[in-house]
């Protein structure tokens, strides 16, 4: 059984479209029964309308096997009073769930990814968190790739502000222990055997989502077809109880294997 991740892994980061093999190891999982879980940071688009972009390019299944930290968010942060900070496609998702904007007096200082953080910006950011403002990220992704460009990931972004300010963050996605679990329990809405041990995640955020996996206990796959360009670049620097079980270039390979 699966945990899948989607930008960089299922689909391109430079185009959004199918990588090679994705769409074939999906229909491979469903025609085999193999349960599994999409499990993905999407912050940009509305939970329900990622899904259906991912319908609209190929893939095949059920909404009950997609699971991102929107879906979370209401658990764990507050809608009255959020100073968030990230992309403008997130910002007014984050609207329209009903969340308050709050830059005077903000509970909640929230984080996603963006590519042009300013130094305003985080002075902003420290000056809430000086004054009581906890802080909370959406995900902890390492680095963020787009038009073939590198940026700090909102984990990044997160250890940046507690290093300047001492305030400790929570995270609401992956690789968060929470998100895992809510990942699992609805895995064992098809197998109510499944455990982290029998799982097998798959990504291209070796230090993030297959780094927390790995801590729980389940098997990884980190698939260079995303963030990293190959797995020299990054799997040496690793501790070795956190580097993945198994290297890919893509989903193709993976089928080739399996």
């Amino acid at each position: 059984m699966y945990f899948i991740d989607v930008q960089g892994t299922l689909i391109s980061d430079i185009d959004k479209s199918p990588i090679e093999g994705s769409i074939k190891f999906i229909t491979h999982l469903n025609n085999q029964n193999i349960p599994y879980m999409i499990v993905t940071n999407n912050t940009k688009k509305a939970s329900y309308d990622f899904y259906e972009y991912l319908l609209s390019i190929g893939f095949e299944f059920s909404y009950e096997k997609y699971i991102d930290p929107l879906m979370l968010l209401s658990t764990r942060v507050d809608k009255s009073s959020v100073a968030a900070y990230g992309s403008p496609e997130f910002l007014k998702t984050l609207i329209s769930m009903g969340y308050q904007q709050d830059f005077t007096n903000p509970k909640t200082l929230l984080v996603a990814t963006k590519e042009d953080f300013n130094s305003n910006e985080y002075a902003q950011m420290i000056d809430f968190l000086l004054g009581g403002t906890s802080l909370v990220g959406m995900h902890e992704t390492s680095i963020y790739a787009k038009n073939n460009k590198r940026y700090p990931g909102v984990g990044a972004v997160l250890k940046l502000l507690e290093f300047a300010t001492s305030v400790p963050y929570d995270v609401v996605g992956k690789p968060s222990t929470a998100f895992y679990a809510q990942a699992l329990i609805k895995l064992q809405e098809q197998d109510e055997n499944a455990k982290y041990e029998s799982i097998t995640m798959i990504s291209d955020d070796v230090k993030g989502d297959l780094g927390g996996a790995k801590e729980l206990g389940m098997r990884t796959i980190f698939v260079t077809s995303g963030k990293y360009k190959t797995a020299q670049e990054i799997v040496p620097l690793l501790d070795e109880n956190l580097k993945p079980d198994l290297v890919y270039k893509n989903m193709q390979e993976i089928m080739e294997k399996i």
